[in-house]
Formats: C-alpha cells, sequence, structure tokens
C-alpha cells in the first residue's frame, strides 16, 4: 500500500527517535538491547497504516513489538496511530513498540538468527501473476529468511482476503515441511473473532461479507512440541469422553435387560 507522502514526513519521523528506526541494520542482534528487557519480540511485516501492531501493543504490554514497513508515508501514520492507542491508555509514551523502516528482502541484515518469536503477515500484496510469484512473502525463499529468524518459539500468523494467496501459501508451508494449525477459510464465519485485533483491510472485507483466510505455521523447536503435546492431550480428553459415553450406553442397556 503506498500512499501520497505528506511534505516533511522524512523530518518528522526522523524527530521520533522514541518510536520510529529508519536504519534498522544498526540494531541487528540488539534488539533487545533496545526495548530494555528480554521479552518476546514479534513483528508484522508490511504493517499499512499500523492499527493491528498499534492495538496489539497496547492488549499485550508483556510483549515487545516491531511494525516494519517500506514507506516514509505508512511509518508517519502508523506512528500517529501508535500515539493516540496509548494516549487512550493514559500514556504519554508508547513503551514496547517500534515502528521499522525495512525491507523483507533484507531481515538477514536486521536481525540475527533467533533473534524473533512471532511473524505476522496480515493482508500482503498476493501478486496475482505467475511470473510474480517470488514477491509472495509465503513464497519459500522468504520462509528461509523467516526460519532463521525464528526462535525456538517461532510461530508464523498469516491473514488474507485472496484465496489464490492462500492456497499458494498452503502449498508453499507444505513444501517447505512446516506444520499447520488453525487453519481457517473463512475465519469469522459464525461471528466476529473479537479475539483477534483486526486490520484496517479485514474490517473493511468483513464489512463487505467477504471471508478471511488464516493460518498459524508452527517453526521452532519448542513450538513444535507445545504444538504437539496439546494435541496429545487434546486425543487423549476426546478419546476419554468417548468411552465414558460409551460406558453410560452399556450401563443403560444393563439397566433395559435387569429390568426385564
Amino acid at each position: 500500500m503506498r500512499l501520497r507522502g505528506k511534505k516533511h514526513t522524512i523530518e518528522v519521523l526522523e524527530k521520533q527517535t522514541d518510536l520510529v528506526i529508519l536504519e534498522p541494520a544498526k540494531w541487528k542482534g540488539r534488539w533487545h538491547e533496545l526495548f530494555g528487557n528480554d521479552r518476546p519480540i514479534h513483528i508484522e511485516l508490511g504493517m499499512g497504516k499500523g492499527q493491528f501492531i498499534s492495538r496489539m501493543s497496547g492488549n499485550n504490554p508483556e510483549i515487545n513489538y516491531l511494525g516494519m514497513d517500506m514507506y516514509d508515508e505508512l511509518l508517519r501514520k502508523g506512528s500517529e496511530k501508535a500515539r493516540r492507542v496509548w494516549k487512550e491508555k493514559g500514556s504519554d509514551e508508547v513503551p514496547n513498540l517500534f515502528l521499522v523502516r525495512g525491507n523483507v528482502e533484507l531481515l538477514g541484515e536486521m536481525f540475527e538468527d533467533g533473534e524473533l518469536e512471532r511473524i505476522y503477515l496480515n493482508f500482503s500484496d498476493p501478486w496475482p501473476k505467475s511470473k510474480h510469484a517470488k514477491r509472495r512473502l509465503t513464497h519459500p525463499r522468504f520462509l528461509e529468511k523467516y526460519k532463521r529468524a525464528l526462535n525456538e518459539k517461532g510461530e508464523i500468523h498469516f491473514k488474507t482476503d485472496s484465496l489464490s494467496l492462500f492456497e499458494f501459501s498452503l502449498n508453499s508451508f507444505s513444501d517447505s515441511l512446516l506444520q499447520m494449525r488453525s487453519i481457517s477459510l473463512d475465519l469469522h464465519r459464525d461471528e466476529l473473532r473479537e479475539d483477534l485485533v483486526l486490520t484496517e483491510y479485514e474490517a473493511k472485507f468483513v464489512g463487505q461479507g467477504k471471508p478471511i483466510y488464516r493460518l498459524e505455521a508452527v517453526i521452532g523447536s519448542e513450538a513444535i512440541r507445545q504444538h504437539r503435546e496439546r494435541v496429545a492431550s487434546e486425543l487423549k480428553a476426546s478419546s476419554a469422553r468417548a468411552a465414558a459415553r460409551q460406558e453410560a450406553g452399556l450401563s443403560a442397556d444393563a439397566d433395559d435387560d435387569d429390568q426385564a
């Protein structure tokens, strides 16, 4: 998404050293130092006007957030949104969010291996022409960059309104041997998922009745272990419930036989 830039945008950004990072490569390997703590770091790649990442930072103060985009005007819009979100909470500061000017192509120049814990890909450009497939942010070449940047708890959360991009992404994640979960072909079909922060695009599409496609990819070894434990626990609980129902049914049959 590209906006017509306002005059003096770069000057406005340069003054916001408490929120805006224009040269992220300088912080490679030192992002926790920038935040001043060792909390998990979550990043949205292609943050647009910043509604999602700003709301996430306000909702989850125990997590460090980064919103990344290539365009100065979107960084300016995002900074305004972030300050409004935290102003609503009674704070003049944005304590757990930085907005980063950067290109996903250069992710390895901005982050050390394992420096991130979660990556959000929200309504990325679908690049519908086949010849542009390598530009899609869920192409295997990008997934390899993400895998290196993510730590042992690493995950990717992906949302789109494009069915063709979602189909491409399912194959891409599968070809990259990534464990997927929480796959949805219509995220808000039954009711609006208020537990999930909506982006500007998402709110618009949901209002138009369009389906939203979503999945989570589990990357890190610890994340995979926890996921498998959770699945095994759910299967065990389901089996126990089925056994209990069967036993209850047999008991009822036995009571009927006794009465006969």
